[in-house]
């Protein structure tokens, strides 16, 4: 064996790819430590703002690791002067395979993402989605979990729930509450109009200073109906809307007025 040659080629591999090597060994370490803090303040910042949900910003970070590392890893190896091409290829390769076994997943992916970037609705709304009315509990990037007012638990993928309506009814401060009431055409309306404008300024969750409305919306041949439009936060429809209907027929009662009902008249004749 010849020792010099020998000796030759480990001191030319030394000034060259070993010391590129030592330096990818450092390197390597620093710049995954860099990656993990950069992940961890990115958390940690959209904790204090609450923008993003918790777990959705996990798993985004979390992929954002993963790529960043796979970058890193692959410019180090570029760095030592291997042929990356065969790896990249590779990459690639999985890549389209992964895509095609899991072609719904990563539309559920994607429809997270839009979710996230959009923001139709955070936790805690109150939303209809895919026909599910009920408050947002949990959104993940693959799905989106509503509990129902009867507390049933639906998760629903994100694909669908990104290209439906939605229906946000707690994105705004107020929310305006509809009643109606029929009454006979005989019948004062004003007196009734009277006594439900009575009904809305005693209730304590109406807002006061929102323009709220009681008019004579139709007339048939029977009945008037008379429809009710009180503003309220919208965290307190239902109780609005529950109040107002037990209220204005209380009302009425007190002041002698009958709402509406329906009348079948039936003739009977006798034939001898």
């Amino acid at each position: 064996m010849d020792t010099s040659n020998l000796g030759k080629t480990l001191i030319t591999w030394l000034s060259a790819a070993g010391i590129k090597s030592v330096i990818a060994v450092i390197l390597l370490p620093i710049a995954f430590k860099i990656i993990n803090t950069v992940a961890r303040k990115i958390e940690e910042v959209n904790e204090k703002n609450q923008k993003i949900d918790k777990n959705t910003m996990k798993t985004l970070t979390g992929f954002f690791k993963i790529l960043a590392k796979i970058i890193v890893v692959l410019s180090l190896i570029s760095f030592l002067g291997i042929d990356t091409t065969a790896i990249s290829a590779l990459i690639a390769s999985l890549g389209v395979a992964i895509g095609f076994a899991l072609n719904g997943t990563l539309s559920n992916f994607a429809g997270g993402l839009l979710l996230v970037i959009t923001r139709p609705f955070k936790v805690g709304d109150f939303v209809e989605l895919c026909g599910h009315i009920g408050i947002i509990e949990e959104i993940r990037i693959v799905y989106t979990k509503i509990v129902t007012l009867d507390n049933r638990v639906v998760s629903i993928p994100n694909g669908a729930a990104s290209t439906t309506n939605i229906v946000n009814f707690t994105a705004k401060e107020l929310r305006r509450v509809d009643v109606s009431f029929q009454i006979s055409q005989y019948t004062d309306h004003k007196k009734v109009i009277e006594c439900i404008n009575e009904v809305i300024k005693k209730e304590p969750l109406v807002n006061q200073e929102a323009n709220n409305i009681v008019r004579v919306v139709s007339i048939s041949e029977a009945c008037l109906e008379i429809s009710c439009w009180a503003w309220c936060k919208s965290r307190d429809y239902l109780t609005v809307k529950f109040n107002l209907n037990e209220n204005v027929k209380e009302a009425l009662t007190e002041a002698g007025i009958m709402l509406y009902q329906k009348h079948l008249d039936i003739n009977m004749t006798t034939v001898e």
